[in-house]
């Protein structure tokens, strides 16, 4: 794995987001819009409800690093559509570019633009609701993490889909992530979905972060078993979905990168 090969494809990233306003709108305007929508909801519970003071805390909260796993999976996902939209798939690898090196970049540029998404919404929580995430201090650095690696193995899975299936089912880089969101209990405990929905939460790696991430906010403790096991999660769920975007690589280089147009 050559270094310069992984920058190279990072600068090509950099240089298409800088002069696209599609994705400078994707990475700063929906978190706008959510967090006024959302924290404008609310403060209207709170108006009508005063004891659920902590309502907004944990919806904010819930948004804000919600970011991070999107952001994750987007690069990789809609990384790889813009890749064919552009009919540049040929191009990038018939350089000396490895397939390792090519998914290097993507992580590297999850964690990028994860970061930057994340610090300007964290940045307009605080101006619009005086609320800091960064009040928790290193306590949220462990639930960052996991869902940094959540992003990645649903990414790999959509792009995997993708490389078998074409550009006809691209539809599944917006749609997919937001099928776990429910499942995910942003916004509420675990404990209030039907008991069918809470068996697939205990398999989602996310959900042990949104009701860990509850707790610190609660009582400043992180819960370390949550994070144990939403780690431990997401390393198989990663190892399997590299494996997968692996051998749908194969499959591309089998059929011809022109069938996925």
């Amino acid at each position: 794995m050559k270094l310069h090969r992984i920058q190279g494809i990072v600068l090509q990233k950099l240089y298409s987001f800088r002069h696209s306003y599609d994705k400078i709108s994707d990475a700063f305007y929906w978190p706008l819009l959510d967090l006024l929508l959302w924290g404008l909801t609310s403060n209207y519970i709170i108006q009508t409800s005063p004891s659920s003071g902590r309502i907004v805390v944990i919806i904010i909260s819930g948004i804000v690093f919600w970011i991070i796993f999107w952001r994750a999976q987007y690069e990789i996902s809609i990384g790889l559509l813009d890749e064919l939209w552009n009919k540049n798939l040929v191009n990038i690898f018939v350089t000396p570019l490895k397939f390792s090196e090519w998914v290097a970049a993507w992580l590297i540029m999850g964690i990028v633009k994860g970061f930057m998404s994340f610090t300007f919404a964290a940045i307009l929580a605080f101006v619009l609701y005086k609320m800091s995430i960064f009040m928790y201090g290193f306590a949220m650095l462990p639930f960052m993490l996991v869902l940094l690696l959540s992003g990645w193995w649903i990414g790999f899975i959509i792009a995997g889909i993708i490389m078998r299936s074409g550009s006809k089912v691209q539809t599944l880089a917006w749609s997919m992530p937001w099928i776990f969101a429910p499942f995910s209990a942003i916004y509420y405990p675990v404990s209030i979905l039907p008991h069918w929905a809470q068996y697939v939460s205990t398999l989602l790696p996310m959900s042990y972060v949104f009701e860990g991430m509850r707790k610190v906010i609660a009582t400043g403790e992180i819960d370390w078993s949550k994070v144990a096991i939403a780690l431990g999660l997401n390393i198989i769920y990663l190892t399997l979905s590299l494996l997968f975007v692996r051998k749908s690589f194969e499959k591309v280089l089998q059929k011809g990168v022109s069938k996925l147009y």
